[in-house]
């Protein structure tokens, strides 16, 4: 889990994904479709992924992808995700981590 956080307070917005997770692709497309540049990880692609995977599951994250950090603070996955833009409250996160600017 210790490495899972300090991966997530690398940049502004990080994403841990899998390349063949529909959900993780969705949430990724969402937040660049605002303009910002996330972080992914691609867990199914590293060495380590399954550790990182772990720690993700010992965060709460379940299903473990895709986990969604920003402003150095785990967010949640896809349905905190997708909860916060139709609440209208992502762009105002995403704006407060610095990773857009309008």
């Amino acid at each position: 889990m210790d490495m899972v956080t300090k991966l997530g307070k690398e940049n502004s917005v990080v994403i841990f994904s899998k390349t063949n997770c529909c959900m993780s692709h969705a949430v990724t497309t969402l937040i660049r479709n605002f303009g910002a540049n996330p972080m992914i990880y691609e867990l199914d692609q590293m060495p380590n992924g399954h550790q990182l995977e772990k720690g993700l599951k010992e965060l709460g994250c379940d299903p473990s992808v895709p986990a969604v950090f920003m402003n150095k603070e785990f967010v949640g996955g896809s349905n905190e995700i997708m909860s916060l833009n139709i609440r209208g409250k992502l762009k105002p996160l995403l704006i407060k981590a610095n990773a857009i600017w309008v």
